[in-house]
């Protein structure tokens, strides 16, 4: 079995994402430098898309460039790359261009002049990178699911069948500027977890090369069971597997796109130990294409009105010193590299039975939120030692589903003690 990728979510160590207004190609070859050394073996880069993208008919070459030479730098240093699109939002700031807000306000998702700006702006990225060995293709944007819903405080609503449509649009963008590269979408949790969040568990499983998730223990699951609960230290695999209930393939990837240690939930000085529970619980779930670590480098001091946590987040002190986490993170990969380890997690046999309404809009999913039936069941499996999966309420007396997935053994939450 293929071991998973190993890396981080590149945060520049100076000027954060602002580094795109005034590219220092030497600092960013150091932060790459420092990332290499931990033995890392992928980035995931940012672009923010109003500084990419500033008015709809226009990509800026010399904002290109610099993504190219960063995708080059990092090759240099073994480094493959995947690049996000449409940012969007990041550590609690929305970053949209001007022809999409105030008074041009026009929705991110069904208005056809900005799907087609989106579109170009994908498919542009995604052919000048085409050509580079270590680009490993394009993800549409971070966490883009947050600018559809409740909490955000001015959504653009949608509709499932929307949000279908323009998941197909802009991956068939980033298809026909890089063919056959691994593009892929990621939302962040309210996908799995909020009932009237449009981009759904189903989509998250059928479009794209691989599933992503994102997982952060600040949504309650911390709050909940503390830091050192069950549910805490095992809540990304809980996410790799409940995804796989949605996907038709039984052998779809999965991709841990963004997992991090956030403060003061995990305070500093548990965040090594949170860090390497999370990885081998991680690991312990078979078709996990990758790891890919929040974040490089923590946020400079100098920025201001980042919440307090944003601060602390990196492997990587501002000046690029390694902290504890990052040193549990590069023996994991040095393992793997090394053949020291060997990834091979046996079948999860017994599955837990997910019913959220509904297959494709999965109307009642807050049941595998946490407090929810679902959620709370699998983690006491999990602390029984049971390695539970999950299954579709709809699936889970197919016997060609089951077999395929090597599950032997079907529970629901209440025959959960």
């Amino acid at each position: 079995m293929k071991p998973p990728r190993i890396g981080v979510n590149y945060t520049p160590s100076r000027n954060w994402f602002h580094h795109w207004l005034d590219y220092d190609p030497d600092a960013v070859r150091a932060d790459l430098d420092s990332i290499a050394d931990l033995g890392m073996d992928h980035v995931r880069v940012f672009p923010l898309w109003p500084y990419f993208q500033p008015n709809r008919a226009l990509v800026r070459p010399r904002a290109v460039e610099h993504l190219l030479d960063l995708a080059d730098a990092a090759a240099e240093r073994g480094l493959d790359v995947n690049v996000d699109g449409l940012q969007g939002h990041l550590s609690s700031f929305d970053y949209l261009p001007a022809w999409t807000r105030t008074w041009h306000r026009r929705n991110l998702f069904t208005d056809p002049e900005v799907v087609s700006g989106q579109a170009h702006y994908l498919r542009t990225l995604a052919a000048a990178l085409a050509d580079r060995p270590n680009f490993i293709g394009m993800t549409l944007g971070n966490e883009i699911n947050q600018f559809s819903a409740g909490p955000h405080p001015d959504p653009d609503r949608a509709t499932p069948a929307e949000i279908d449509a323009w998941l197909t649009r802009m991956l068939a963008a980033c298809e026909e500027g890089a063919p056959g590269r691994t593009h892929l979408h990621a939302e962040y949790d309210a996908c799995w977890y909020q009932d009237d969040m449009p981009f759904t568990p189903d989509q998250a499983a059928r479009h794209g090369a691989v599933t992503a998730v994102h997982s952060w223990v600040f949504n309650g699951t911390a709050q909940r069971h503390g830091r050192t609960g069950t549910a805490t230290e095992h809540h990304a695999a809980y996410l790799v597997e409940l995804s796989k209930a949605w996907a038709g393939d039984p052998h779809r990837p999965v991709w841990l796109q963004e997992v991090g240690a956030p403060a003061p939930l995990i305070p500093a000085g548990d965040a090594a130990a949170f860090t390497e529970a999370t990885v081998e619980s991680a690991l312990d779930c078979e078709d996990l294409w990758g790891i890919t670590w929040w974040c490089s480098h923590d946020v400079s001091r100098e920025l201001a009105d980042f919440p307090e946590l944003e601060y602390g987040l990196g492997l990587m002190t501002n000046d690029r010193r390694p902290k504890d986490t990052a040193r549990v993170l590069a023996r994991t990969a040095r393992e793997l590299r090394e053949g020291a380890r060997t990834y091979a997690p046996a079948p999860r046999t017994t599955a837990l039975v997910v019913d959220a309404g509904e297959r494709t809009t999965a109307p009642a999913r807050s049941v595998c939120a946490p407090g929810g039936a679902v959620f709370e069941a699998f983690f006491k499996l999990t602390a029984d030692g049971a390695r539970p999966t999950t299954v579709l309420a709809d699936r889970a007396a197919d016997p060609a589903h089951l077999a395929a997935r090597g599950i032997t053994e079907v529970v629901t939450p209440d025959q959960v003690p």
